[in-house]
């Protein structure tokens, strides 16, 4: 599958299908950017590529919508371009829809739409496309938007709301919930120009409600800050957020940049948040984990413990009621039937697999933002995003799912292969951090080389078939360590972790 940055990625209304236009790729001196068609079979697992004639141009920080009128349809607004050699670049602000059913594009003329922009975010609220925020940007001025556009879905019009109350600030790259009350706009990234040259850019972490009153004919909007209970994610961009089962929206990933001098050191993120839309609360997405877990809370059952009703006399299935606490106390409360005997010979059939899942590590998609997430069947897929290692920039072409009712573990669609990497360009800091891993690995090597050829035997080996990033999780505390014993007490410990990654790097390319 390709590699996309800035793409759409929205699930069929009607199949079992996922729906991937546009985006954009850069290796490194490079941009191109996209306006082709992919269907992803979710049964098959099979992506497809769609050739329509007349699509909309090539674009990325688009925004899509699917809706099921019609027989299905994909909207398509704004967005931006930019040439391979960087000398032209604007934003959109066409409307388009694909017609699902025909497979046939239109292009929407309307007048009174949102000015041309990217990084804005639009979804779909009763009848209407509602449309927030986002940004422009010349050659001379950037400028951010904090406006809210609907377009109705039946008279095909523009319309610019004007909600009461306090509205959040400009932003682009925010994420928007669609509730019964009105919409929920989440977090976002800004800048501002400190002096003449010198931009700061802003990190929101902040929630609001843009809430509906009124029938349809007669509609009011207000602008209400909401102020979530819970566990909250930290403050970051580039985070994934779609809606889930049971009113419940899910977070992946993002990224957090701290200036450090002339330097960015960024941190990326691959955990999972909860926000519970009705009760206003943010939890951890703390994964089930394997079986031999599961076998621990069933022997609490058996000697007693709460969470668990007896099974009746009649010998019936057994309700068992599961508190899963996390680290900062969040209690999951999970419901299962579990038929008496199915329980004893689970428990038989784990006890002989108990040594082989703890063997096991989970598997989970390596830190990353910008990643493109959808649901459909109550699983969240997610497909690529990017992670940079000082000035090269990964783009990610992996795709994973995960059951959202059973919360167990990621299942990965399609691996990464760190071979099909395409980077034209070597970056200062990469040959920085070449001369840091070299001097980690060999700094004595002058005075004891065959000591150092004994620790390089001594790395843990390459497994078969075990991709890159693989390798970095299962062996990322061995390399921390070596990477720490050669730095010193005093090295940061981000550094100690990108050069202990490039180590690990280092050496399973050798292999």
């Amino acid at each position: 599958m390709c590699f996309r940055l800035q793409a759409s990625l929205s699930a069929h209304p009607d199949k079992d299908e996922l729906i991937l236009f546009g985006g954009e790729f850069f290796n490194g001196k490079r941009t191109f950017l996209y306006n082709d068609l992919f269907f992803y079979n979710i049964k098959k697992n099979s992506w497809t590529k769609c050739e329509i004639p007349n699509p909309p141009p090539p674009r990325c920080s688009h925004q899509a919508v699917v809706v099921p009128q019609g027989g299905g349809q994909l909207w398509i607004f704004g967005g931006e371009f930019a040439s391979q050699n960087a000398e032209q670049f604007y934003h959109y602000k066409d409307l388009w829809v694909l017609h699902l059913a025909t497979h046939t594009w239109e292009s929407i003329k309307a007048p009174g739409g949102p000015s041309g922009r990217s990084g804005h975010r639009m979804l779909l609220s009763k009848k209407q496309l509602i449309v927030f925020g986002g940004f422009h940007e010349s050659a001379r001025d950037f400028i951010y938007y904090n406006d809210v556009f609907s377009f109705s879905l039946e008279t095909f019009s523009w319309c610019r709301l004007s909600p009461s109350g306090s509205a959040p600030s400009p932003r682009s790259a925010c994420q928007m919930i669609a509730t019964p009350d009105g919409v929920i706009v989440y977090g976002g990234y800004s800048k501002t120009r400190v002096k003449k040259d010198v931009e700061k850019g802003s990190i929101h972490s902040d929630m609001f409600l843009l809430k509906r009153d009124g029938k349809e004919a007669q509609e009011k909007w207000s602008w209400c800050r909401l102020s979530p209970s819970g566990n909250k994610p930290p403050p970051r961009s580039g985070f994934s957020l779609v809606a889930g089962a049971a009113g419940r929206a899910v977070l992946f990933g993002g990224v957090t940049d701290e200036e450090e001098e002339e330097d960015i050191d960024s941190d990326f993120y691959n955990d999972l948040y909860l926000y519970d839309v009705v009760k206003n609360r943010w939890f951890p997405g703390s994964l089930r984990g394997s079986k031999s877990q599961r076998k621990k809370s069933r022997r609490g059952r058996k000697d007693g413990g709460e969470g668990a009703k007896e099974e009746d006399e009649a010998g019936g299935p057994s309700e068992v009621i599961r508190e899963v606490v996390s680290e900062d106390g969040t209690v999951m409360t999970i419901k299962e039937m579990i038929p008496a005997a199915q329980e004893e010979e689970e428990d038989e059939e784990e006890e002989e697999e108990e040594d082989a899942s703890a063997c096991c590590p989970l598997v989970e998609p390596c830190p990353r933002s910008s990643a493109l997430a959808a649901v459909r069947l109550g699983r969240l897929f997610l497909y690529g995003g990017m992670f940079e290692v000082g000035s090269r920039q990964f783009t990610l072409n992996d795709f994973y799912s995960l059951d959202l009712h059973k919360l167990d573990q990621w299942e990965v669609l399609v691996e990464m292969d760190p071979k099909t990497q395409e980077w034209l360009e070597e970056s200062e800091f990469e040959s920085d951090e070449e001369e840091e891993v070299k001097g980690a690995e060999g700094e004595d090597e002058s005075e004891e080389e065959s000591e150092s050829d004994e620790d390089e035997e001594e790395h843990p080996a390459v497994q078969e078939g075990e991709s890159l990033t693989d390798y970095q999780t299962r062996t990322l505390q061995y390399w921390t360590g070596l990477a720490r014993s050669n730095m010193g007490a005093e090295a940061k410990d981000k550094k100690v972790c990108k050069v202990a990654t490039a180590m690990a790097k280092v050496f399973y390319e050798e292999q």
